[in-house]
């Protein structure tokens, strides 16, 4: 859903797509009609999408909470390479202490923190490479009180690499990589058959693989790290099918312009 919303709907305007047209195109991709019908319900509760009726048709648009969560996709996905080959040495730590009653609260900082690249260090302090700003994600969690925000560089006498590993699951990373390649890399030989369900296939696994990537520093990765190979995959199949994917997007999506809340 979000590579839907993210590819066709995000850089069209404020517009709502009608549910029939959501189902119709994520069956190209493989989805059922129940599990769309679900997940467009999941996200409205969650304050992702908002509905607006029609006559009696539902429409499903984008709300300022999702719209920058697929902006920030959006770069993640196309503007931000796969392999971190310029690392200045330094990091960033957050530390936090939340009630143990606040379950959500905690899931929803880990699920954000790992896909802004952090590691779980400890159990209440998780690290990232690079100088981050996440002040404003842990304002939009409310969670400004319980959270310690540092920058700094690591001793002489830290193992980078061995902390590196200790924090990350590197050989899970580099093998959801290794798969991605392999798959998609046999699909270029082939006929893609449906642009726009492959396109939608190719966007989420990526994404799926990327939201568990930290992007470490090359230089302490393993050698030959596979996501290198891999982003080059995703590319290429990407070209190849993003016009006959619009075009066919075009004729599929009824849309309807989003009201002012």
């Amino acid at each position: 859903m979000f590579a839907f919303f993210g590819g066709h709907v995000l850089e069209e305007g404020p517009l709502c797509v009608y549910s029939g047209s959501v189902i119709e195109v994520l069956a190209r991709a493989g989805v059922g009609e129940q599990a769309v019908r679900s997940t467009l319900t999941r996200m409205v509760n969650r304050g992702l999408l908002r509905r607006q009726r029609e006559g009696r048709r539902m429409y499903f648009g984008l709300t300022p909470q999702a719209t920058e969560i697929l902006w920030n996709g959006k770069k993640r996905l196309w503007d931000t390479g796969a392999v971190n080959d310029d690392w200045d040495g330094t990091w960033t730590l957050l530390g936090f202490s939340l009630p143990e009653s606040w379950q959500r609260q905690r899931h929803d900082l880990r699920s954000r923190l790992t896909w802004s690249g952090f590691g779980p260090l400890y159990s209440g302090l998780w690290i990232a490479p690079g100088d981050l700003d996440v002040s404003a994600l842990v304002s939009e969690l409310g969670l400004a009180a319980h959270v310690k925000i540092f920058h700094a560089t690591a001793d002489d006498a830290t193992d980078i690499g061995l902390m590196i590993r200790d924090t990350w699951d590197l050989d899970g990373v580099g093998a959801r990589y290794t798969d991605f390649d392999r798959r998609w890399t046999d699909r270029l030989g082939s006929d893609s058959g449906d642009p726009l369900g492959t396109r939608l296939r190719l966007t989420s696994e990526w994404l799926r693989i990327i939201r568990t990537d930290p992007r470490l520093p090359a230089r302490h990765l393993p050698a030959a790290w596979p996501a290198r190979s891999a982003h080059d995959t995703f590319r290429r199949v990407a070209k190849r099918t993003e016009a006959p994917a619009r075009r066919m997007t075009a004729r599929l999506m009824e849309t309807t312009p989003l009201r002012p809340s």
